[in-house]
């Protein structure tokens, strides 16, 4: 794991590359690789790569950046390839000589082989930057699921790329205006649908995408898609106990491949299914204990969303070294300027404060490698909202497909304006009613505000942007390419597609890399990911209980009363939090006295109503107050560029 950066003047004449402007981008990433920084730079100056190391597999070589044999070709690379090992063997095979045991080489060598198309070959997580001399063109790629981020932007004739927005920054011809477009995104998602960012003139390069840029211009394609596999056919999956089988199976697999490290690794483990089997098949494949690190929370009201004793159990069937710590409001307030400081683009997940405390946990004990569980309710309808959407789709929207759209809009006029007038849980129903008119319900996981609520939030709307634009143009593309695919396949995709890699994903990545930590997810190893996809409502939904066909798979690895326990998740109790009177009083002023206030980006009445409904305790809005307070102080920090 590593920070990359680089230029390319592929349509600029003039002085060239600044070296010392180079070095400011390579080094503002110096979290992401404390073990080593270097720059090359072309002879005519056209070229510039930069690169921050955190050394994990051949740690005597591996520097980057790395040339081929004649230096014709020069690369920067983040991330993790799995099978390197089979790639290098299969070209020393025929005669490619290799210098290293490091995967950056492995890239290089399939890049001399296959050009754009080695992508096809990698099995991991990445983002990496070829330099071509005899083509004069730059050639970037980003992994399949999007675990590995890539930022760049054109400054006319001047491409620009970077792991982190904070390295662009350090160039002087990046501006730092926020873009209006993705905060009205934001609002809804809680992260920037790719391929934008907050700030405007700056992109980001989506999952399974690639870029090439040469005198011609720059282009970007996609190379991977969830729905590029072929589909099942029903008597793949007709016997549940091989389809079981194969799930663990895969399972087993990508937790083995994401063991490959020169250095102490670990694992996340919360107490529940996806963190307590990574464990489990962790300690199968290893004669050494594993290390595992939970974290737990402190504070009124909080006790019901400790999972600690859980946790417990499984270290102790696994035998692990386990360690823990404690958080409470005060922790919060300790890491609000170390948090601000490494989200460059907002993540208005409050998972991130946890997140921070049991990274530096793993960090503090020697691990650079950590395993999570991140991209398993996505793949296998683990949340609540997850059910209660396939519900409402089967007894509503099914229905209601037999009608023409007009109709279903006319109803919708009918029924729309009665459901919120009864209430909060008719308020629910009628937002899936209205999506219903478009055939598909989800919007996602996790919504702080629909379109529909921000209308009285956000006073200045970009003309002619709805949120549900984005997630209903995923949809789109599965009628198009899956006419048949049902409301669970819709809803996984659309998390593959949005919310796990700009939300969930992002998340992982800012806080792990902040304290110098790699985080790899086995749970969206492409090949699972693709398996899992095609599987149907049936086999992941059942008598009202989610994820049935990943517990029947992992059943006998950890308890079965662990195995179908209430759904819990990994919560930070931010609703209880603000109850403590310091954190509540900072969270309120921030939020009511906010420049996004000021400057009518959001309306003050609008957001004061939702302050004064959840300290009156009418409401709990803890989730939305802690987005609008995490924009506040990201605008702070990143547009007016002021302490925290």
């Amino acid at each position: 794991m590593c920070g990359i950066t680089g230029a390319f003047g592929y349509g600029r004449s003039g002085p060239g590359i600044d070296e010392a402007t180079l070095w400011r981008m390579t080094d503002a990433m110096a979290h992401r690789g404390p073990d080593g920084r270097a720059i090359h730079l072309d002879p005519e100056r056209r070229l510039g790569l930069g690169h921050r190391r955190l050394s994990i597999i051949d740690l005597a070589a591996g520097h980057q950046p790395m040339a081929n044999d004649d230096g014709s070709l020069w690369i920067v690379f983040n991330g993790e390839i799995y099978n390197h090992v089979a790639i290098r063997e299969r070209l020393e095979a025929k005669g490619v000589r290799f210098t290293t045991r490091c995967d950056t080489e492995a890239i290089l060598r399939l890049y001399e082989e296959r050009g754009e198309d080695c992508v096809h070959e990698l099995l991991g997580m990445f983002a990496f930057a070829i330099w071509d001399a005899k083509q004069g063109r730059l050639f970037l790629a980003r992994d399949r699921i999007g675990i590995k981020p890539l930022y760049w932007c054109d400054t006319g004739g001047e491409l620009l790329f970077a792991s982190e927005l904070a390295a662009l920054f350090q160039h002087p011809s990046v501006p730092r205006k926020m873009d209006l477009e993705s905060f009205y995104h934001h609002l809804s998602f809680m992260s920037t649908p790719v391929p934008r960012t907050m700030f405007e003139g700056v992109s980001k390069l989506g999952p399974g995408h690639r870029m090439i840029a040469d005198r011609s211009g720059v282009r970007i394609e996609r190379w991977w898609d969830a729905l590029d596999a072929p589909r099942l056919a029903p008597a793949d999956w007709a016997d549940e106990d091989a389809v079981a089988r194969t799930i663990l199976a895969k399972l087993e697999s990508a937790v083995r491949d994401r063991m490959m490290s020169d250095v102490p690794f670990g694992v996340f483990l919360s107490g529940g299914i996806d963190s307590s089997v990574c464990t489990a098949l962790m300690a199968r494949c290893s004669d050494l204990p594993i290390n595992t690190f939970t974290v737990g929370y402190s504070g009124a009201g909080t006790e019901h969303l400790n999972e600690l004793h859980h946790a417990r159990r499984i270290a102790e069937q696994y035998g692990t070294n386990h360690r823990e710590v404690i958080i409470g409001h005060r922790e919060v307030l300790d890491y609000l300027p170390r948090l601000l400081d490494h989200q460059d683009e907002p993540i208005a997940d409050p998972v991130c404060v946890p997140l921070y405390y049991v990274s530096k946990l793993a960090a503090d004990a020697g691990i650079k490698v950590i395993q999570v569980g991140e991209g398993s309710d996505e793949l296998f309808m683990g949340y609540p909202p997850f059910l209660q959407t396939a519900h409402f789709h089967d007894r509503v929207t099914r229905p209601l497909s037999q009608l023409p759209r007009g109709a279903r809009a006319a109803l919708y006029g009918v029924a729309g304006p009665v459901l919120r007038a009864i209430g909060r849980r008719a308020g629910e129903w009628e937002e899936l009613l209205h999506r219903s008119v478009d055939m598909h319900p989800f919007l996602g996981g996790a919504i702080p505000l629909t379109d529909r609520e921000k209308q009285r939030v956000v006073p200045g709307r970009p003309p002619g942007v709805a949120s549900w634009d984005v997630v209903r143009a995923f949809h789109d593309e599965m009628d198009r390419r899956w006419p048949d695919a049902d409301c669970v396949q819709h809803m996984s995709y659309v998390e593959l597609r949005q919310r796990l890699p700009e939300l969930l994903l992002g998340r992982v990545d800012k806080i792990t890399m902040s304290v110098s930590l790699e985080a790899r997810v086995p749970f969206l190893d492409h090949r699972l990911v693709e398996y899992a996809l095609r599987l149907p409502q049936a086999a992941k939904i059942r008598g009202g209980h989610t994820k049935a066909i990943l517990k029947k798979a992992v059943a006998g690895l950890i308890p079965d009363d662990l195995i179908h326990r209430r759904k819990q998740g990994f919560p930070a109790p931010m609703s209880q939090w603000v109850f403590e009177q310091e954190f509540g009083r900072h969270l309120r002023d921030t939020v009511l006295h906010s420049a996004l206030v000021r400057d009518g980006l959001l309306d003050g009445a609008a957001v004061g109503a939702y302050v004064d409904a959840h300290f009156s305790r009418r409401r709990d809005h803890g989730a939305l107050l802690w987005t609008f307070f995490n924009l506040t102080l990201w605008h702070r920090r990143w547009i007016e560029q002021q302490p925290i």
